[in-house]
């Protein structure tokens, strides 16, 4: 069990509180006065927080954590680079294209491909370059999906406040203030897998659809997927219609297979964004896709303009390389999807004991519980899932020094260095943890 008294904890949150909003540099990791966690360490497949307890993690920092934390293959080659050539110099080395042939030779849904910081700024340059190939402004976007914190993107369907008997689709709202209204004049959300929502958009704005913007798998929602079906229906619409399809792959990219989920469907993007997974940790992130289309990046008069001061550093590059090359030459994803078998294996044993209703979303690196008879198909689907209940599974766990995401909305993420735990353990603090929540309900 964990300590009910976290004296350094809660020392720290008072401190911060001082010094940043909610005392956190990132809204997310605010979880209550009570909760919020503070860590001193992490490696491996496990942290440590600053009153001393250890949890194995299976949040990974929401998945960029690919091989483990503080991998030695990884961070040995960042500190090779910065202290032989540098950090940052705001000019260009042979490292930019040592990096983007790595993924080319990983993912033939590439043929030139631009640096960024983050899943969100490379997302804003693959909505910026579909625009500016195709001359049209509006972008489509599915429920339940995620591509990072700018405002145009910062709108949702509000699934949490639906009713779900009712024949109105959730009302889509924004992430909170200081999102202009204005920013939505060129989005439009349709649900996942619904092939007639897709033909009606297009008969309406289709001459306008600059492209369509999707996560084939989605991480911010269980892990639920797209159908074959309906991957090929958006590839066929926007051949049809001139409009491009991009792939945000920031949590699917070089996790659920060495090509992505592009590799997984057949299906290859005009556009696909990266991240996460690509640096094990380290803060890079790439968008790239067909050189005609990349070639919209110029000083043409009409041009798209592309930069950063930080785009390609040194850090970023050389831990994307190593990682990259790990991911390309070893066995890690194989190792990875047979560790998430197990853990769902023993997962389904254990809510079969109890009576519990379940079923498992997305591939074995990244998958998703849901507590329920059948997948959810899209995120109006999540809404009819016992959430309730799997959040009061995942707080016991919690407790019991196993760290995740209380929101069945994030999937469990699966590291290289999770084969060393012990899953007789696991088994058994899943065991608790979901007698304790049965009781509770």
């Amino acid at each position: 069990m964990t300590k009910p008294q976290k004296p350094q904890s809660n020392a720290m949150l008072k401190r911060a509180h001082d010094n940043m909003p909610l005392g956190v540099a990132d809204s997310y990791r605010y979880w209550g006065e009570e909760n919020t966690v503070f860590l001193s360490s992490m490696k491996g497949c496990t942290i440590t927080d600053c009153d001393e307890q250890t949890f194995v993690d299976f949040r990974l920092a929401y998945g960029p954590i690919i091989l483990g934390y503080r991998d030695e293959r990884v961070d040995n080659a960042v500190i090779d680079a910065i202290t032989t050539v540098g950090a940052i110099s705001g000019f260009s080395t042979g490292l930019d294209s040592d990096v983007v042939e790595l993924v080319k030779s990983l993912c033939p849904n590439i043929d030139k491909m631009r640096f960024a910081n983050s899943g969100t700024e490379a997302v804003i340059g693959a909505v910026r370059t579909a625009r500016g190939f195709t001359k049209r402004n509006k972008i489509v976007v599915v429920e339940g999906g995620f591509h990072g914190l700018h405002d145009e993107v910062m709108w949702k369907s509000d699934v949490d406040n639906w009713d779900a008997s009712a024949e109105e689709a959730p009302e889509i709202i924004p992430f909170g203030g200081g999102i202009p209204q204005s920013t939505r004049e060129h989005q439009v959300s349709v649900p996942l897998n619904d092939v007639d929502a897709i033909d009606a958009v297009f008969a309406e704005h289709g001459k306008d659809i600059a492209a369509i913007l999707i996560e084939p798998i989605m991480g911010n929602c269980g892990s639920i997927a797209s159908t074959q079906a309906y991957m090929q229906k958006l590839r066929d619409v926007c051949n049809a219609n001139g409009s491009l399809l991009i792939m945000d792959e920031v949590k699917t990219g070089f996790r659920v297979a060495k090509g992505g989920a592009q590799a997984l469907y057949g299906i290859y993007a005009d556009l696909t964004t990266y991240a996460k997974a690509m640096g094990n940790g380290y803060p890079v992130a790439a968008f790239g896709g067909q050189a005609n289309v990349m070639d919209t990046i110029s000083f043409a008069k009409d041009g798209v303009t592309h930069g950063g001061t930080y785009t390609a550093n040194m850090v970023a590059l050389s831990a994307a390389k190593a990682t990259l090359t790990l991911l390309k030459e070893t066995n890690a994803l194989e190792t990875i999807a047979n560790v998430g078998q197990k853990i769902q294996a023993l997962l389904s044993r254990v809510f079969t004991k109890f009576g519990v209703e379940h079923c498992f979303a997305g591939p074995d690196a990244m998958f998703g519980v849901h507590f329920g008879s059948e997948v959810p198909q899209n995120y109006r689907d999540w809404k009819k899932t016992n959430s309730d209940l799997y959040m009061q599974f995942a707080l016991n766990l919690i407790d019991n020094g196993v760290m995740l995401e209380p929101d069945s909305r994030e999937p469990w993420f699966i590291c290289e260095a999770h084969q060393t735990i012990d899953l007789n353990w696991l088994e058994h603090v899943a065991e608790q943890s979901m007698s304790a929540a049965i009781n509770v309900q």
